[in-house]
């Protein structure tokens, strides 16, 4: 692996496990839901949208917008606020192991919407194993409360949507660079969200903290990351790029812990093993000569949440 794509992945990685943290600080500090998520698709918008521009990018989206908005209103649009409702209820830490399940959503997607590719075999086995992660996730630390119930279905809701996104973009937004696509759909989130975030303001003018963590939202965790994947896709291909699924996890524990004083329970730490086991099982590459029923598409963008 070269330096550059040793940067790439540590990169996204990182990136990818920040937003929880700093979703977190901007929700506990008053921010609502819908107007962080707006904000934050706004600046992605913007940094995404220059950089379209300078490159002369923007014309490849004429015609696509249709496809553009499916894409944004099942990756963006809902679950971006659905993800900083979780978050009122339950710890960063929890919300990223939760949307980690995300992979596991991918498979059951395609027993619906690809008749081509069936889960049979190991996969199967892996689909199994990480839904229990989810039932041991909520049953066991967020059981019996209310709030935290309400938090965790938000935060399956989204890792949903993080699932189907990419099925929409495989096959029909994959020929566009990735700078525009998501540029042009982020450019959808923020008009589509306008009412919702224009409904449900700050009661109150956001501390510095909180400022500070809507502008790392938008661009680090949202534009800066999804440049920095598509990078890496293009340098290692999409089966190693996916590996990312599996580390971001485990970034936002870490920062749960270490910056918000956050403890996972056991139901949590069952959960975060055995749903990282059972995505890595359920999307797994296999050989070329392995069985057709036994494969599952492992798209670019497939089972990569952007949290």
């Amino acid at each position: 692996m070269s330096r550059k794509v040793l940067g790439l992945f540590v990169a996204v990685s990182v990136i990818w496990g920040l937003p929880y943290l700093f979703i977190k600080v901007a929700v506990d500090d008053g921010v609502p839901p819908a107007f962080l998520a707006w904000v934050r698709v706004t600046i992605g918008a913007a940094a995404l949208l220059g950089l379209s521009w300078r490159a002369g990018l923007l014309p490849s989206l004429v015609g696509r917008w249709k496809w553009l908005a499916a894409f944004a209103l099942v990756e963006l649009v809902i679950p971006f606020p659905l993800i900083a409702t979780g978050e009122q209820h339950v710890d960063s830490s929890l919300a990223a192991i939760i949307i980690a399940s995300a992979p596991l959503f991918v498979a059951l997607l395609a027993l619906r919407f690809d008749a081509s590719e069936r889960v049979g075999g190991s996969r199967l086995v892996g689909l199994l194993v990480g839904l229990a992660g989810v039932v041991a996730l909520v049953g066991v630390d967020v059981a019996g409360e209310p709030d935290e119930l309400l938090g965790a279905g938000a935060l399956v809701l989204a890792a949903l949507g993080y699932a189907a996104g990419p099925m929409i973009l495989k096959r029909h937004l994959a020929d566009l660079d990735p700078r525009a696509s998501m540029g042009g759909a982020l450019l959808v989130a923020t008009i589509v969200l306008i009412p919702a975030a224009a409904l449900d303001p700050p009661d109150a003018t956001p501390s510095g903290s909180a400022i500070s963590a809507l502008v790392v939202l938008g661009f680090v965790c949202t534009a800066a990351g999804l440049v920095a994947y598509g990078a890496l896709v293009a340098a290692v291909g999409a089966g190693r790029a996916l590996v990312v699924t599996y580390i971001n996890p485990l970034v936002a524990v870490a920062l749960g812990v270490l910056f918000l004083d956050e403890r996972p329970g056991v139901g949590a730490l069952a959960g975060l093993v055995l749903i990282l086991a059972g995505s890595w099982l359920s999307t797994r590459q296999v050989s070329p000569g392995a069985r057709r029923d036994d494969v599952v598409g492992t798209d670019p963008l497939v089972g990569s949440p952007t949290g």
